[in-house]
C-alpha cells in the first residue's frame, strides 16, 4: 500500500504538470489572437511553460524510472482531458451544406 500511495504522487504531479501546460496553451492562444505582437506571446509562453514542464518532470522523477513513466501518463491524461474540455461541439449532419456534385 505504501508503494502505491508512493507512486501516486508521480501521477499526481504529471496532471498538474499536464494541466499547466496545456492550460497555459489554451490562454496564450485565446489571448495572442487579439494581440499586436502575438509571436512574443507564443514564444515567451512556450518558454514558460517547457521550463515549468521539464522542471517538474526533473524534480518528480527523481532518477527513478517508474517516477518519470508515471509523470509522463499524468502529462498525457492531462492533454485527453484538456482536449476534451477546449473540443468545439460536432456539428450536426443537418446543419452541414450539402455538397456540389460537378460529375457527369
Amino acid at each position: 500500500m505504501n508503494e502505491f500511495l508512493l507512486l501516486s504522487v508521480p501521477l499526481g504531479a504529471g496532471l498538474l504538470l499536464g494541466a499547466a501546460f496545456f492550460g497555459g496553451l489554451w490562454w496564450t492562444v485565446n489571448h495572442a489572437v487579439s494581440s499586436k505582437r502575438p509571436a512574443l506571446w507564443f514564444i515567451g509562453s512556450k518558454l514558460l511553460r517547457m521550463g515549468i514542464a521539464l522542471g517538474g518532470f526533473y524534480l518528480v522523477g527523481g532518477g527513478r524510472w517508474e517516477r518519470w513513466l508515471l509523470c509522463l501518463l499524468g502529462f498525457v491524461l492531462a492533454r485527453l482531458v484538456t482536449w476534451w474540455l477546449t473540443r468545439s461541439p460536432a456539428p450536426t449532419r443537418a446543419a452541414r451544406a450539402p455538397e456540389a456534385s460537378y460529375a457527369p
